[in-house]
């Protein structure tokens, strides 16, 4: 098939690209810097500047590309974890999946692609319930101010992907990467695990949020599968143990060679960041990837964040 890969210099999106080559795949990959085009093309993909906030540019190169398959994995989170200004920093992520996905699925509509399978995240599943949600669960709809617009934009992206009646339409919820590329890795320059490392990236409260992490490679095998074999609607990708985060958290500190984190009461974390931080790190729920496996036959590397922790980070 040929593959539209919008978001393709991306974590996931440098994964992506050659597990779709090896299985046959023509891939047409966009980026938003000339200066990634070469490192795209070493990947395999035919690469592409597109402004996925411009309309005309997005039609445009899906039009030229003719593809029978739309893949939206753009994102603008990069840059340190900064908790203080986690909206700002999250605005430009919420344009692509509000605006960005709209310019997609009509430049898609307009070619006659066969599917969709967009890029959704599973840290804001519905707060009430048990530890694990499934595809049943919702998006939190009563989630903290400062961060509301995030999930009302991943609610947005979800419904009008899954919407569409001219194609089949797939949202992702990935569990919290990890790996090459993510930032969460042992590269020196690695921004998250380098926060890590300062010892900036604390344990909040009790830190009894539960989450659910993935391999960025076992979360593009997990997309190829939804790609080849998916059926509309929705699919949970994460490994198999999901965990709070005064469990996982000092693993990884250890896996990189950190001292262990710091623990900061959730009220000076409140008032510091807003609730929104505090409620990830101390309300998340985790997820099931049950679906992905029944379904698409899906089986991941890392099925622990414990082994992929000791393995997978570099």
């Amino acid at each position: 098939m040929k593959i539209f890969l919008a978001g393709a210099a991306g974590a996931i999106g440098s994964q992506l690209v050659p597990q779709l080559v090896a299985r046959g795949h023509e891939v047409v990959g966009t980026t938003r810097s000339v200066a990634k085009i070469e490192a795209l093309r070493a990947l395999g993909a035919e690469p592409v500047v597109v402004d996925a906030l411009d309309p005309e540019s997005v039609a445009d190169a899906v039009a030229k590309a003719e593809p029978d398959v739309i893949v939206h994995q753009l994102t603008a989170l990069n840059g340190p974890p900064d908790f203080r200004h986690a909206k700002q920093m999250a605005a430009a992520t919420n344009r692509l999946r509000t605006e960005g996905t709209d310019h997609l699925l009509a430049a898609g509509r307009a070619v006659g692609v066969r599917k969709i399978v967009a890029q959704s995240n599973a840290s804001w599943m519905e707060r009430t319930g048990g530890p694990v949600a499934d595809e049943n669960g919702r998006l939190e709809p009563n989630p903290p101010a400062d961060l509301a617009d995030g999930v009302d934009a991943l609610r947005h992206l979800e419904t009008a992907v899954t919407g569409i009646g001219w194609a089949d339409g797939i949202a992702i919820r990935y569990g919290a990467f990890y790996g090459p590329g993510t930032g969460l890795e042992t590269a020196p320059d690695a921004i998250m695990a380098g926060e890590i490392r300062k010892r900036k990236f604390p344990i909040v409260g009790g830190g009894r949020g539960m989450w659910s992490l993935v391999h960025i490679a076992d979360a593009a095998s997990a997309t190829v599968a939804a790609i080849e074999r998916g059926r509309p609607g929705i699919y949970h990708v994460a490994d198999d143990e999901p965990a709070p985060v005064h469990v996982w958290l000092p693993e990884l500190a250890r896996a990189l060679g950190a001292e262990p984190p710091r623990r900061i009461p959730a009220w000076i974390v409140r008032l510091v960041a807003g609730p929104g931080p505090v409620d990830l790190m101390t309300r998340a729920r985790g997820i099931s990837s049950e679906k992905a496996k029944r379904e698409l036959g899906w089986t991941p590397r890392y099925p622990s964040w414990r082994t992929g922790f000791r393995e997978g980070l570099g």
